[in-house]
């Protein structure tokens, strides 16, 4: 989408993350979602060359358009992702269902999560050793999720797991 911002509305999404703008026709700050729930989250923020014009990169919490449409350009972006994953995942813990498999695994316990990580790795380690593509993928698919889910029930984040690699990465290149 696009929105205008004053030095107030850039201020304020720095401090709080969300994405706020400056509404010429309210004639006030204005941060997206706030009536309709489906905020911007600040992700990352970048001016153009000239320093008049930021390119501000959000993971939305719903659709971004007023219409509903994922963007303002008749754009849809992509139906499935990890964050939607991961998404769906905290959901889970967050309300039960009885009918799925996630809440059923949870309601077993972390061991029972985490032996569905080990068993779902072994499982990837004897299809790589085939050539059967698609056992492969399906089985690497079994094992994201099972670790995405053995991360969300620790409380933890993927980005958390990205910062060990990342610092790993920094000692060894220093």
């Amino acid at each position: 989408m696009l929105g205008y911002m004053n030095q107030e509305a850039l201020l304020k999404t720095m401090e709080e993350k969300r994405v706020t703008f400056f509404s010429r026709s309210k004639n006030r700050l204005w941060t997206k979602g706030e009536t309709s729930g489906n905020f911007l989250n600040l992700t990352d923020m970048t001016p153009d060359c000239d320093q008049d014009c930021l390119l501000i990169k959000v993971k939305p919490t719903g659709p971004v358009c007023h219409t509903g449409s994922d963007t303002c350009f008749k754009e849809t972006n992509p139906s499935f992702s990890l964050q939607q994953l991961k998404n769906i995942i905290q959901d889970r813990i967050n309300n039960p269902t009885p009918s799925s498999y996630t809440s059923k695994l949870l309601k077993e316990g972390i061991n029972k999560v985490a032996q569905k990580v080990g068993e779902e790795a072994v499982e990837l380690v004897i299809e790589s050793k085939d050539e059967n593509r698609d056992l492969f993928l399906n089985e690497a698919a079994d094992l994201m999720y099972h670790y995405l889910l053995l991360l969300a029930a620790k409380n933890t984040e993927l980005a958390d797991v990205t910062k060990v690699l990342e610092q790993r990465h920094n000692s060894a290149n220093s």
